[in-house]
């Protein structure tokens, strides 16, 4: 039992991740369908909307707001309206939840991190996974800076949050990881491994 327990335990961990994902786009693509393509049908003539329109508009849409987001006032509308958000009961805890996941997995905020490293907590050598945000004393205010300081956040798992911390070049040590490898490993808690172990050790 436990030998088929496993087995089986196995194929689910390694079909589920691919099912969400899947089910993740198909369930984006339905409501793009279903919202835009009602909004278009209403547009065209009848007979000339075609199955697809609906997220292909969408899929547009998604593209023009990322264009229009590198214009600063349109960051700043975008920001004054997000502030709503955090304002509410409820709603603030889970928008800034699932805001400060996708900023952390977003092309422009990984741009920020520099490196990975391993931070040295105490005497016992216990280590944390950090990303360097901040490497240049210039960069840094006035009253926290050090030509041998530089600024480190480190992730909690699961993305609960996180700490930005100022630290001496001495307690962090680079790693042979990548960024994405990275982030993955710590939102996880390591659970996914990785994917530079030798092979025939554990990961």
């Amino acid at each position: 039992m436990k030998s088929i327990s496993r087995t089986f335990l196995t194929g689910l961990v390694t079909i589920l991740p691919v099912t969400l994902t899947l089910y993740l786009l198909y369930w984006l693509a339905i409501s793009m369908e279903s919202v835009l393509g009602s909004a278009i049908r209403q547009v065209l003539p009848e007979g000339m909307y075609w199955p697809g329109m609906g997220v292909i508009a969408g899929m547009i849409v998604v593209f023009l707001v990322g264009l229009l987001m590198h214009a600063y006032i349109v960051r700043w509308l975008f920001a004054k309206g997000e502030a709503v958000f955090y304002h509410l009961p409820l709603i603030n805890s889970v928008y800034r939840a699932m805001r400060d996941f996708f900023d952390f997995i977003s092309p422009s905020k990984k741009k920020e991190f520099k490196q990975v490293v391993a931070v040295s907590i105490g005497s016992a050598g216990m280590q944390v996974i950090g990303f360097v945000t901040q490497a240049s004393p210039e960069r840094l205010p006035k009253s926290i800076r050090d030509n041998d300081s530089i600024l480190v956040y480190l992730p909690l798992s699961y993305m609960i949050g996180g700490y930005t911390v100022l630290l001496p070049r001495s307690a962090v040590r680079p790693l042979d990881m990548s960024m994405e490898e990275a982030m993955r490993f710590t939102l996880t808690a390591g659970v996914t491994g990785t994917h530079s172990a030798p092979e025939g050790r554990p990961q």
